[in-house]
């Protein structure tokens, strides 16, 4: 998280599982916020994520599993 980052700037990132294929590319984003299991799928270890790293693994994410809490 940048050292600038405000409270307000902070939004909760979620995991859709079924569309996870287990690629490990938002874990290789969000090192802090992800962790991947034996079978290479993300365990989510801090959902509150910096909204430009966030945005990032949104979009590069192959199988679309990543997204927004209430979006």
């Amino acid at each position: 998280m940048s050292s600038g980052m405000r409270a307000e700037e902070i939004v909760p990132l979620q995991i859709d599982r079924m569309a996870c294929t287990g690629h490990g590319v938002c874990a290789q984003i969000l090192p802090r916020n992800l962790t991947l299991d034996a079978h290479g799928y993300p365990i989510l270890l801090d959902a509150l994520v910096d909204p430009d790293d966030g945005d990032t693994a949104i979009r590069m994410c192959p199988a679309r599993a990543l997204y927004w809490k209430g979006s």
